[in-house]
């Protein structure tokens, strides 16, 4: 664990795989008990973090690998100074939506970028999650989860099947590399039965 008053807690997984859904509940569930919940995403998190977001997101404007990877970190770099690192200093619950291992499944695992280079990055920002819950679903279920949505494709949603296998890939290595971090849990099951697993290892590892 690191050595501060808050706890930060990342859910990473790929599309479809339940994560915004489960951060809302998550956050919800915590503050029933009386915790000071930070609810918050990447890209994004402050003004000009969600103007990047937008940019990355957008399938408009062709962007390479290594300049979605820059882009990511610029925003990351804003939200953790401005957002993330002041509230667990006052020892709040940090979740955030994605952070560094998305831009590592993403851009280095799916797209080639150089894996040390990310990793060189996600050091020079300095702040490692306690906890980090990885979801896991199966391709079926994440097209018709993205299907269901109804909204138009983002560039991440509209990568093919072969990228996104590796970005799957990427995630369990990642959580096979730091298992006293990542938690892989199943995407499928009832998002209530999710929560509770997540909270139950909140409550273990943290005492929170």
């Amino acid at each position: 664990m690191n050595e501060r008053p808050g706890v930060f807690i990342t859910l990473e997984g790929g599309e479809g795989a339940g994560k915004s859904t489960a951060a809302l509940r998550l956050t919800a569930l915590l503050r029933e008990a009386g915790q000071e919940v930070l609810a918050t995403r990447e890209p994004g998190g402050t003004p000009g973090a969600e103007a990047i977001r937008a940019l990355l997101l957008s399938s408009d404007t062709a962007l390479t690998a290594m300049t979605q990877t820059m882009l990511h970190f610029a925003a990351r770099a804003d939200h953790v100074e401005q957002v993330i690192r002041p509230a667990l200093a006052r020892g709040a619950v940090v979740i955030c939506d994605r952070y560094s291992d998305s831009t590592m499944a993403y851009q280095a695992y799916g797209m080639g970028v150089d894996i040390s280079a990310v990793a060189a990055l996600t050091r020079l920002i300095g702040l490692t999650p306690d906890i980090t819950f990885v979801l896991e679903v199966p391709e079926a279920i994440s097209k018709a989860r993205l299907k269901s949505r109804g909204a138009a494709s983002d560039r991440y949603e509209q990568m093919g099947r072969e990228v996104m296998d590796r970005i799957a890939q990427g995630f369990r290595a990642i959580a096979a590399a730091e298992p006293a971090r990542c938690v892989v849990l199943d995407g499928t099951e009832p998002v209530e039965t999710v929560v509770g697993r997540m909270r139950d290892i909140i409550l273990e590892r943290t005492g929170r």
